[in-house]
């Protein structure tokens, strides 16, 4: 009996409490053998909120847990503890492929691991701009100017933004979270 990943469709704004509840359930019921660890595929995105910057983790399929589960025995029939289990856990509508779930692919489970390792340090932005874009300036001494933006820097979350100031064009610097975009 080998332990495979599976995708669980939990309810929407519930995957932290689906984790934790299989996790406190796992121990009490002894399961620690068929159930092994349970994943949320995460980015931490920066974003502002009633003018403060702040920091939150955004995740990359909501709605959706990765866990790594024995699920079928060795001769391919269903664990009926394992999937009693999860069937039983609140917050948690099924495994993604309903009554005979297919398991992930090792390539498929490195590459969300990967994709999540990569994103634990860099800190990106909630929302992308492009050059050329128009936006206006929500903090900083330019509070409502607006300009084009002329170069975005993703890895420094930095704009350079044409300003118009006296009739003049100047280069300003802001960071993302200092505009936002306008429909003119």
């Amino acid at each position: 009996m080998a332990k495979q990943w599976f995708i669980l469709h939990a309810l929407s704004g519930h995957e932290l409490k689906v984790q934790r509840n299989i996790a406190s359930r796992v121990q009490q019921e002894e399961m620690e053998d068929l159930i092994g660890e349970v994943l949320i595929p995460t980015e931490k995105v920066s974003e502002v909120k009633q003018g403060k910057k702040t920091t939150v983790n955004r995740k990359f399929f909501p709605g959706y847990v990765l866990i790594n589960i024995c699920l079928y025995d060795d001769d391919n029939s269903f664990n009926e503890r394992a999937w009693y289990f999860i069937q039983n856990t609140p917050s948690v509508i099924g495994f993604l492929g309903g009554e005979r779930p297919a398991a992930m692919s090792e390539d498929e489970v490195n590459s969300i691991v990967h994709q999540m390792e990569e994103k634990k340090e860099t800190i990106a932005p909630k929302v992308m701009f492009e050059p050329g874009e128009m936006v206006k300036i929500t903090d900083g001494p330019f509070l409502n100017f607006s300009g084009a933006i002329d170069e975005v820097d993703p890895e420094r979350g930095k704009l350079k933004i044409a300003v118009s100031i006296f009739g003049r064009s100047a280069p300003v610097e802001l960071e993302y979270w200092q505009v936002e975009r306008t429909t003119e």
